[in-house]
């Protein structure tokens, strides 16, 4: 009786194909961690190794990554390497997808990986334009959505919401000019009232409110 009341462990579940693709990720070098966050697979990846990686997750069968989908980045301020680059990949003929993150800052160059996937150099010039994320061996490192002209990188957290130069055309030149931003003090009064929000009083009230004063 007492060896009947003893009931086995159950088995352990068995690892989703998102587990086991993880793990698989997980065993390549140049891979510090692997996680799954809200259904994603994300690997947080070395810098110095992350075209070898690269490579790696394309031309693996297991991964099949055939395709970068997109290159952005973060910034965190706080952090001595404050920027994240972030690397959507997508496995067309697996059906599979894979977040690679790398650290870097604004001085330490990261490794393009435009020879693996030629469509990289867009990204990689947007996020070097938006952020200022040095990318080595990217011979097209130019800006891509902000203008020539343009004095630092728009997407950073401490860049000013208002920018530093404001352009316009000048009709008396025949030309567009930069010029440093001018807030007109118009733009520093703000009506806080909610159009969606009831009125408090309307015009006409304070005759009401005098005569029951009276009253």
């Amino acid at each position: 009786m007492a060896e009947d009341a003893q009931t086995e462990a159950p088995p352990p579940p068995e690892p989703t194909p998102l587990e086991r693709l993880g793990h698989e990720v997980g065993t390549l070098p140049g891979v510090g961690s692997v996680s799954i966050h809200l259904g994603e697979l994300v690997a947080l990846a070395d810098r110095d190794g992350l075209v070898p990686l690269m490579i790696a997750l394309r031309d693996d069968p297991r991964f099949s990554f055939e395709q970068v989908m997109d290159i952005c980045g973060v910034d965190w301020p706080e952090r001595a390497e404050r920027f994240d680059v972030v690397y959507n990949l997508l496995s067309v003929s697996l059906n599979q997808r894979l977040r690679v993150i790398v650290h870097a800052d604004a001085a330490t160059p990261v490794p393009s990986v435009c020879s693996v996937w030629p469509s990289a150099t867009w990204w990689e010039r947007e996020a070097w334009d938006l952020f200022g994320i040095i990318f080595s061996g990217q011979p097209d490192l130019r800006r891509i959505l902000t203008d020539y002209g343009f004095e630092g990188h728009p997407m950073r957290k401490d860049f000013p919401l208002t920018g530093y130069v404001e352009v316009r055309y000048d009709e008396d030149r025949k030309a567009v000019v930069y010029e440093p931003v001018k807030l007109t003090q118009d733009f520093r009064e703000f009506d806080f009232l909610s159009p969606w929000e009831a009125m408090t009083t309307l015009p006409g009230d304070e005759k009401v409110h005098a005569s029951r004063a009276k009253d």
